[in-house]
């Protein structure tokens, strides 16, 4: 079984990625530990976690948990979103001429975060473009929690259905994913850390793999490992995350 050590950018992917992806991953043989929220900043020695607002500060902090465990059969990954990236992100300012290119562009960040860490094991994944893209997978399971509510649902359903792949629902500061819910339902702002998470559990992975063709790609990589005995896991440790661009789609 391989072990993997994830680090999210704040407490709604922590939840996410401990409550719908560990039970997912251990059925194919990856074990993933609890997941770790990434520093933002180190002060007097002490890491201050969730963010991920410097990207120093989170490429060093993965650089110390790789340190720490270094078994062949473990790798590091990352929750992290797109929108609003840490702006000392490498290559973040020659990403934005593939900006009417979406797909090109994360896969490009990804490949910079990958070549920036010294870790082979590590297999980054930005989401495109946050984590309340996945919600518009299936916008009716918010009744849940705003059962009187029946129009603001209708209308992220039409943003999920006039976006055609909400992977490209719009990231500008107004109408991001997580802009757009908080819109309709204002007190997602302060309660997106559990509302967030248990919405996407009705959803279900499946349904936000079908509709997230990037994090699905992720989410194969992932399940990938759990084919690797602990002997080829450590061959592998340098082939497991592939950057290359792929086709756009809309």
């Amino acid at each position: 079984m391989v072990r993997l050590y994830l680090f999210a950018e704040g407490q709604t992917e922590q939840t996410f990625a401990d409550t719908v992806l560990r039970p997912h991953f251990a059925a194919h043989g990856v074990f993933l530990h609890p997941a770790v929220l990434i520093a933002h900043a180190r002060r007097k020695g002490k890491a201050h976690r969730g963010g991920g607002r410097r990207y120093k500060t989170m490429r060093d902090d993965i650089e110390r948990f790789t340190r720490q465990d270094a078994g062949h059969d473990v790798r590091f990954t990352t929750l992290i979103d797109l929108y609003a990236l840490a702006p000392d992100f490498p290559q973040l300012a020659d990403s934005e001429k593939l900006r009417h290119l979406p797909y090109d562009r994360v896969q490009t960040l990804e490949q910079a975060w990958y070549d920036d860490q010294s870790d082979r094991r590590f297999v980054p994944f930005i989401v495109l473009h946050e984590y309340e893209t996945f919600l518009f997978a299936k916008p009716d399971e918010f009744s849940l929690f705003y059962p009187n509510e029946p129009k603001a649902i209708q209308a992220l359903q039409k943003t999920a259905s006039d976006a055609g792949n909400i992977e490209l629902i719009n990231d500008g500061p107004e109408t991001a994913p997580s802009k757009r819910i908080i819109a309709e339902f204002p007190s997602y702002e302060k309660g997106k850390t559990t509302v967030g998470p248990q919405v996407a559990e009705l959803i279900g992975l499946h349904r936000i793999r079908e509709c997230c063709r990037h994090f699905d790609e992720w989410v194969r990589k992932i399940e990938a490992l759990g084919k690797l005995s602990e002997g080829d896991s450590g061959r592998a440790s340098g082939a497991t995350f592939d950057g290359t661009a792929g086709t756009e789609a809309g």
